[in-house]
């Protein structure tokens, strides 16, 4: 191989890395720069979201105690005696019948049982309130400025260290 061949081959090579960095340095500064600036509307996203998910569990509710109703209405319409059943239990007084137990629930075991169902619908959500904080830090107009400084100075390094190189004829 030649001088001008070895020459050729390894400017080939060091402008492939030079790319190759450019591209990184670039689409991270610019993914920075960016987001510093679209961060109030992600944070908004993401709490409408939020409020979207509560409704939509909140209307899951309402529809469940809805076809709980309508069942009940149902029932008592066709089988009248089934109001004197559950009057005691809708109205909190006391069963009228002698020599029959009616078990209630303490108090401690309600609590436990609440407990279980918390835990198991915020594990799910959990994640998501991470990230909502996560923004929520970003969005704070000292890191934002911090951000996009630190973006513009990544698109400007990609610019100045990773450009292209003017070959030098001698």
């Amino acid at each position: 191989m030649t001088r001008c061949e070895e020459r050729d081959s390894e400017l080939r090579t060091q402008n492939i890395i030079r790319a190759f960095f450019f591209v990184l340095f670039f689409s991270i500064g610019a993914t920075v720069l960016g987001g510093s600036i679209v961060w109030d509307d992600l944070l908004g996203y993401y709490n409408n979201r939020r409020l979207v998910e509560a409704q939509g569990q909140s209307l899951n509710r309402v529809e469940l105690l809805d076809a709980e109703y309508d069942a009940l209405l149902q029932l008592v319409q066709e089988d009248p005696s089934v109001v004197k059943r559950i009057a005691p239990a809708t109205l909190g007084a006391e069963p009228g019948g002698e020599g029959v137990s009616y078990p209630r629930a303490r108090a401690r075991e309600l609590a436990v049982a609440t407990e279980a169902l918390k835990e198991k619908s915020e594990g799910e959500s959990a994640v998501r309130r991470d990230a909502a904080r996560w923004i929520a830090r970003c969005s704070e107009p000292s890191n934002r400025l911090i951000l996009f400084l630190a973006g513009a100075g990544l698109i400007l390094v990609s610019f100045v260290c990773f450009g292209p190189v003017q070959e030098h004829i001698s």
